[in-house]
């Protein structure tokens, strides 16, 4: 049986990807920063808790222990991200106005976190027979998007949130090569009605899991560096 750990899993698309892998016959630990709100979410959904906050080392290296004791990991999904560059009403602080504590914020959690996860379940991860990594990044990542004109990813102004989802896929990607006998890639979801975006996303938490449940799953002979959405390989 599979185990799985999945970061920010008490809600939205981290909950909804825990309860599809659960229904898949996987064990999946819900990584929850709040520890109350993560057993509550473990208890509807049948799932395994731990206190996880992606932002703090002491917080990480707890989880890992917790999971070593408990049988090991086969699948990490770097899931909890933040979007501090939404301001009042949901207006993004563009380049005009965004800060580097700004910067730093986002960064902390979307890129350090995910940093700081990984260093903390690569040996444990590289005791599975089929080890696999999922970031969870953005379309927002792509650059290619972002300065083709007439695309909702060019017309999106904010730098903070875009920056650290680039940032996320470089990581993806250097952590593939370093790491072969693992498949480690990048999704994007696509923009899903979550707390993240003040639920103003197009599509459902169903719609935006599908790909992260997809790329938890893959096997030994799947990709790995990759960046892909629900249709695909997307453009970096």
């Amino acid at each position: 049986m599979t185990a799985i750990l999945i970061t920010g899993a008490n809600k939205g698309l981290g909950f909804e990807t825990a309860r599809r892998l659960i229904a898949a016959g996987h064990t999946v630990y819900i990584g929850s920063r709040g520890a109350e709100r993560g057993r509550r979410a473990a208890e509807q959904l049948g799932a395994r808790v731990v206190q996880l906050d992606v932002t703090d080392d002491a917080s990480v290296q707890a989880a890992a222990n917790a999971i070593v004791a408990d049988g090991g990991l086969d699948v990490l999904v770097n899931n909890a991200g933040i979007q501090e560059e939404m301001g009042d009403n949901n207006v993004v602080i563009g380049a005009a106005d965004v800060t580097a504590d700004l910067m730093r914020q986002t960064f902390e959690t979307n890129v350090f976190g995910t940093v700081r996860v990984l260093h903390a379940f690569l040996p444990l991860l590289q005791c599975s027979a089929a080890p696999v990594v999922v970031n969870v990044s953005s379309g927002l990542a792509s650059l290619t998007r972002v300065t083709t004109p007439g695309t909702p990813s060019y017309a999106y102004p904010g730098v903070a949130y875009p920056a650290s989802k680039t940032a996320v896929n470089m990581i993806t990607v250097q952590y593939a090569k370093a790491f072969p006998n693992m498949r480690i890639n990048a999704v994007e979801p696509g923009f899903t009605k979550t707390d993240l975006n003040g639920t103003t996303g197009v599509q459902t938490v169903e719609e935006g899991a599908e790909i992260i449940v997809r790329m938890a799953q893959v096997g030994p002979d799947g990709p790995t560096g990759g960046y892909f959405g629900a249709a695909g390989t997307l453009p970096w």
